[in-house]
C-alpha cells in the first residue's frame, strides 16, 4: 500500500497489521473516519455452509471497525449466490439450488456470529436478496445497465483471464460485477454505507459500485482492499492437505481448527499473529521474533488466540491442553476429535486401510492404503505396517481407538 501517514485509529491499526492492500482514497476516507463513526460492509456468498480461513481477513476487518466503534455490515449474498462471482476462477461454478442456498445461508449466520456481535445494534447481518429478488429486468436494465460501459467491464483483469481461457465467461457470470455494484448503492441509501472492503480481486467489482453511486445518486463512496494471503510457501490461504479449513465446529472440529493455526511455518507467524488475533502489534513482533524451539511456544499462541476468536475462550484452551496432552505426554485420553463408526466394528474385525477411510482420515481406501505404505498411520501410537492389518475389538481402550494420520491429524474412533 501506499506509504502515507494515517489518522483514524482503524485505518492505522488496519496498516499496522498489514490488513490493507489498495484504498480508493486514503486521505479523504482517513478524514471522514476521523471525523465520527462510518458504515462500511464486506460481502459473502453462500457458496457452503460455513466460512473458512480464507474468508478470515475479510472478517478480522469487520471485527476491527466494530472494536474502533464503526458500523460494520456482514452481507450475504442470497441473491448473489443464484448466479454465483467469476472473479479470478477457473470455470463457471454450479448453479445451486433454492434450497442449498438456503441451507448454505442458515451455515453462514452462524459463521458470522463466531466472529461478530450481531447484539451490538451498530453491527448488522443483511441479505442481498431482500432487494435483487425484487428486481424486474427491464428496471435494471433502465436504472443500472445504461451506466455501464461494456468495454471498461471487459477490461477488468478478472474478466480478461477467463475470456483467455477455452472455459469463456457465460452472460449470467458477466451481471455479477453489476450486481454487486446495485448492492453498494442498495447499502448507501438504506444504510448510509459508504466503504465497501474485500479481498483485493474485488477491486473491480468495487469500483464499479462507487461509479454507479456517484452517476446516480451523486454519492462519494470508497473502496478498500485486503491482500491476498498465501503461506511463505506459496500455499492459499485457509487450505490444508483435507481440504478447506472450515470455522464450523460441525464441519471441522474445534482441535483440527487449532492445530491448523499451530502448524503455521515459522516464517508466517509475526504475520498471522498481526492478521488472525487481537493481539496488539508490538507483541505479535515479538512473539514472532523468536526463534529455535521458543518459536513453537508463539504457534501455540497463534493457534489458542485465533481459535478463541472463532469458538470462544474456553474452547481454545481445551484444544490448547488436548495437544499439550497428545504431543507432550502421548495420553489417549486427551479430549481429541471423535467419530463414531456407524456400521460398528465387526466380530471378525476390518482392515486397517478400510478402518482409516471410513473413520475419514483418508479419502478412499486407496489413500489409506498409500498413508499405511509410507509409514504414516499408527493405531494407539503404534506405527500400522501392513495395510490389511486386522483391527478388532481386543484394540480397544475404553471403547476407543486412536488413528493417526502423520505426526499432527489424530482421532478418537468410538466403537459400540
Amino acid at each position: 500500500m501506499t506509504d502515507i501517514t494515517l489518522k483514524s485509529p482503524f485505518l492505522r491499526e488496519a496498516k499496522a497489521r498489514g490488513m490493507i492492500f489498495q484504498c480508493t482514497d486514503f486521505e479523504a476516507l482517513d478524514e471522514l473516519m476521523l471525523a465520527g463513526p462510518i458504515t462500511a460492509y464486506i460481502g459473502f456468498d453462500p457458496t457452503a455452509d460455513s466460512l473458512h480461513v480464507g474468508n478470515a481477513m475479510s472478517i478480522m476487518m469487520l471485527r476491527l471497525l466494530q472494536k474502533h466503534g464503526h458500523n460494520p455490515i456482514a452481507l450475504i449474498g442470497g441473491g448473489t449466490a443464484k448466479i454465483g462471482d467469476p472473479s479470478f476462477r477457473d470455470e463457471a461454478r454450479s448453479l445451486m439450488t433454492d434450497e442449498t442456498i438456503t441451507h448454505n445461508l442458515a451455515g453462514l449466520r452462524a459463521s458470522l456470529g463466531q466472529f461478530l456481535n450481531f447484539d451490538d445494534d451498530k453491527c448488522r447481518l443483511v441479505n442481498n436478496a431482500d432487494w435483487l429478488d425484487k428486481l424486474s429486468y427491464i428496471g435494471l436494465l433502465q436504472d443500472v445497465g445504461v451506466q455501464f460501459s461494456v468495454s471498461r467491464m471487459l477490461s477488468f483483469e478478472s474478466v480478461k483471464q477467463r475470456l483467455d481461457r477455452e472455459q469463456g465467461l457465460t452472460f449470467l457470470e458477466f451481471n455479477y460485477s453489476i450486481l454487486q455494484a446495485f448492492d453498494f448503492r442498495e447499502l448507501h441509501r438504506r444504510h448510509g454505507a459508504i466503504l465497501q472492503m474485500g479481498g483485493s480481486d474485488q477491486w473491480g467489482n468495487i469500483v464499479s459500485g462507487i461509479d454507479l453511486a456517484r452517476r446516480t445518486d451523486g454519492a462519494r463512496l470508497f473502496g478498500l482492499t485486503t491482500p491476498l494471503v498465501t503461506t511463505s510457501s506459496g500455499a492459499k490461504m485457509g487450505k490444508s492437505a483435507n481440504g478447506a479449513v472450515w470455522v464450523r465446529k460441525e464441519r471441522r472440529p474445534v482441535f483440527d481448527y487449532w492445530q491448523f493455526w499451530r502448524n503455521t511455518e515459522d516464517a508466517d507467524v509475526s504475520r498471522f499473529l498481526k492478521m488472525f488475533t487481537d493481539l496488539p502489534v508490538e507483541e505479535c513482533e515479538r512473539l514472532g521474533a523468536l526463534a529455535g524451539a521458543e518459536i513453537n511456544e508463539a504457534k501455540k499462541i497463534l493457534a489458542t488466540e485465533a481459535t478463541a476468536i472463532c469458538h470462544g475462550r474456553e474452547a481454545a484452551e481445551e484444544a490448547a491442553e488436548t495437544a499439550r496432552k497428545v504431543f507432550e505426554q502421548g495420553s489417549v485420553q486427551a479430549a481429541l476429535p471423535e467419530v463414531t463408526l456407524s456400521s460398528g466394528l465387526p466380530a471378525e474385525g476390518m482392515p486397517a486401510f478400510k478402518l482409516f477411510a471410513e473413520a475419514g482420515l483418508a479419502a478412499s481406501g486407496g489413500e489409506a492404503r498409500r498413508l499405511i505404505r509410507g509409514g504414516g498411520a499408527r493405531l494407539n501410537d503404534v506405527v500400522i505396517k501392513d495395510e490389511n492389518q486386522i483391527i478388532t475389538s481386543a484394540d480397544l481402550t475404553d471403547g476407543t481407538l486412536k488413528l493417526s494420520s502423520g505426526k499432527k491429524k489424530h482421532i478418537l474412533v468410538r466403537v459400540g
